[in-house]
């Protein structure tokens, strides 16, 4: 138990550096052939702050372990909203602007409600079992994609947007930190699965839950790390834009494209709960945000209470 426990931290590690110096990388090699500073800023960046969770359920889907794919993208969508912006609000009111109250939340809210629907197959046709197949995949990739063309039709559209910036890196070097980057991430996401799953094993609990709680706040550092900094700094578009981008991509790219290549998750072993939980944590966002384009301390303390809750359900059952 304690070699898994090592190899799950150790994994963490090697995961999020290496996302880091792939994003790095991946963007040198952009710039070096010209792409738009602002398409890099929009994909690559992007993707790199999902990487952990994608590597992760590669991996899963690989190895057949659909609750750990599941549980990863349910709990770290749950944890963006209800620990991260919970903590951040609390340290200061969280200004929204009135385009992410328009767009971004709806839109965040549609994709969230069409993947619990997807995944809902029992409350449908009773006769029928819960799963996530590549057709599924496929209309979840459809909902980001027109979310990316949103993004870059916005883009063009605003003259004051800023641009991602970068120090220049030479190609030779670029090159070496995607490599790098790229096996970093492979090796990581081995470690935090495989050890994640002895670990369940070990101590007899359910994969569910350790994807639920450990790889999915372990995944999801990144964005915690991002959004706690950008709010000291008064950076308070960056703490809201970080997380409602990072639960699109989670949504969009991290289940919804392996599932897409890979093929479906044919049974699944999850607690309606968390489905609800997920929902009502992104329709709270949107209500909050919605009443005076702020999200307050109050508020925030809401989301950690309910975050407490759910939480204290999971561990608990």
């Amino acid at each position: 138990m304690l070699i898994n426990t090592i190899l799950l931290v150790l994994g963490f590690i090697i995961l999020i550096k290496g996302a880091d110096i792939f994003v790095d990388g991946a963007s040198g090699i952009a710039d070096s052939f010209k792409m738009p500073k602002l398409l890099i800023g929009l994909t690559i960046v992007a993707f790199g702050t999902s990487a952990p969770e994608f590597a992760v359920s590669v991996k899963s889907l690989l190895i057949e372990s659909g609750d750990i794919v599941l549980g990863n993208v349910i709990g770290s969508n749950i944890l963006n909203i209800l620990l991260i912006l919970g903590a951040c609000s609390t340290i200061h009111p969280l200004t929204v602007k009135n385009t992410t109250v328009k767009k971004e939340l709806p839109i965040t809210m549609l994709i969230t409600i069409a993947f619990a629907i997807l995944l809902s197959d029992r409350m449908i046709d009773k006769s029928m079992v819960n799963s996530f197949t590549r057709g599924d995949g496929i209309v979840i990739l459809l909902f980001f994609l027109v979310f990316i063309y949103y993004l870059i039709a916005m883009a063009r559209k605003n003259n004051n947007l800023k641009e991602y910036e970068k120090k220049k890196t030479p190609l030779s070097t670029a090159i070496l930190y995607t490599i790098v980057g790229t096996i970093s991430i492979i090796i990581g996401s081995h470690f935090v699965v495989t050890s994640a799953v002895e670990l369940a094993t070990t101590i007899g609990v359910s994969e569910r839950v350790i994807a639920l709680t450990i790889i999915a706040f372990g995944t999801s550092l990144p964005e915690l790390v991002t959004s706690l900094t950008a709010t000291k700094k008064g950076e308070y578009d960056i703490a809201i834009g970080n997380v409602v981008g990072s639960n699109i991509f989670n949504i969009g790219v991290v289940i919804g494209l392996p599932v897409t290549i890979l093929g479906g998750i044919s049974i699944i072993s999850f607690s309606y709960i968390d489905l609800i939980v997920m929902i009502i944590a992104s329709v709270l966002l949107f209500m909050f945000s919605f009443n005076d384009y702020k999200i307050t301390k109050r508020e925030g303390i809401t989301f950690l209470l309910l975050f407490i809750t759910y939480y204290s359900y999971v561990l608990l059952n």
